[in-house]
């Protein structure tokens, strides 16, 4: 466990835009946000490539950050069919990474992600990002991609950790 708590990586997987964020929840109960981001692949990079860049930024992430267990999205919806195919490999590298660094992993549909941040399960993005900022006290507005990583770990965190 990390010294000022309990640590959590969210991740929102994309082949294309890969969302992260790392919150911990600290010895005084609080949710504080340690990092986020987006990780953006080349759509002009065949998708083994940007597979292969997936893999080695989450790495960075896992072994800068060291959290304790990971929030992962679960498939839930993609515009076609090559885009479901793509989402599951990304889904699949990002599984591969947590593994290999040991973390162990909850998924979560975006309806309980949602529910958990806004109280509706149909929240739109806008009332995500507005309500991750929020709760962690940030000072800007996170990217979607962003927002939807740490609103899995706020998720996570508030099943697994009640308050």
């Amino acid at each position: 466990m990390s010294k000022g708590g309990f640590r959590i990586i969210g991740i929102d997987p994309g082949s294309i835009a890969c969302g992260y964020g790392v919150i911990e929840r600290d010895s005084r109960k609080n949710l504080v946000c340690l990092a986020y981001g987006t990780i953006n692949l080349p759509r002009n990079l065949p998708l083994h490539e940007r597979l292969l860049r997936l893999y080695h930024e989450i790495v960075i992430v896992l072994k800068e950050y060291r959290p304790e267990e990971a929030a992962v999205e679960k498939v839930f919806f993609a515009k076609g069919i090559k885009a479901a195919l793509n989402l599951g490999h990304a889904r699949g590298v990002v599984l591969l990474a947590l593994a290999e660094e040991g973390v162990a992993f909850s998924e979560y549909n975006p309806n309980e992600m949602k529910k958990a941040v806004v109280g509706y399960g149909k929240a739109t993005k806008e009332q995500v990002q507005q309500m991750v900022k929020v709760i962690l006290s940030l000072r800007e507005v996170p990217l979607p991609d962003s927002a939807d990583a740490l609103a899995l770990g706020i998720c996570h965190l508030n099943s697994r950790l009640p308050v």
